[in-house]
């Protein structure tokens, strides 16, 4: 049995798809990162950086318990081929994080409860950012049905969750058909589809705790 704490974000779908693909035995145990439930020293224990998503196995290498964090370090723990780190490490390393960027001057920023932040420059910036990235996913994508290895790998399951955000990202999916074709494809596969509604990250409005514990001075 596999316990994955997890929250609605890209990097928490990752796994909950990785682990509806494969099939494992696992629970999910929400975190609330509104709350500042990232911090409880419980959790802590399991994921140092108070981040999620984190897993722990309870039937790990040996028999023995493990936990993991990181979702590029659960994914790898989880997969039994690592010929697609290359694609891995680019969601991990460049489209998550640039992406991320341009969630918060685009959709979070301008919600600051203390005051709408709107900077013309860190959203476009982040934004043509965010369409080069895409641009060289569908130029990949051009070459062949999925992202790596010639066959659904661990690689789409990291990308997908990112490309559901593409409107927060300033982007349409219409620019880039390779990658559309590949979204409908994915979002399509049943183990995808299970949790689709569950994980949706909606952008609300912030209450200052809430701020502090996502953005702040608490995180």
């Amino acid at each position: 049995m596999i316990d994955l704490y997890s929250e609605t974000t890209p990097n928490g779908q990752k796994i909950h798809i990785m682990l509806e693909e494969t099939g494992l035995d696992y629970q999910t145990i929400w975190v609330d990162i509104d709350r500042g439930e990232q911090f409880d020293p419980a959790f802590l224990k399991i994921s140092p950086n108070n981040k999620i998503p984190a897993i722990v196995d309870h039937d790990g290498p040996g028999g023995n318990e493990i936990s993991v964090f990181e979702s590029g370090a659960i994914l790898l723990y989880l997969a039994e081929r690592i010929d697609t780190l290359q694609w891995l490490f680019w969601q991990i390393g460049g489209f998550g994080p640039m992406l991320g960027q341009a969630h918060h001057f685009n959709a979070y920023a301008p919600r600051r409860p203390d005051g709408p932040v709107v900077l013309p420059y860190a959203q476009k910036r982040n934004t043509h950012e965010a369409a080069r990235l895409y641009g060289v996913l569908d130029r990949r994508l051009a070459e062949g049905e999925y992202v790596a290895a010639g066959e659904y790998t661990i690689a789409d399951m990291a990308i997908f969750p990112w490309c559901r955000l593409h409107e927060r990202q300033g982007q349409n999916l219409d620019d880039f058909p390779n990658v559309k074709r590949w979204f409908a494809q994915i979002a399509a596969r049943p183990a995808v589809a299970k949790d689709m509604d569950a994980l949706e990250d909606v952008v609300g409005e912030f209450a200052e705790k809430s701020w502090s514990a996502s953005f702040g001075d608490q995180q």
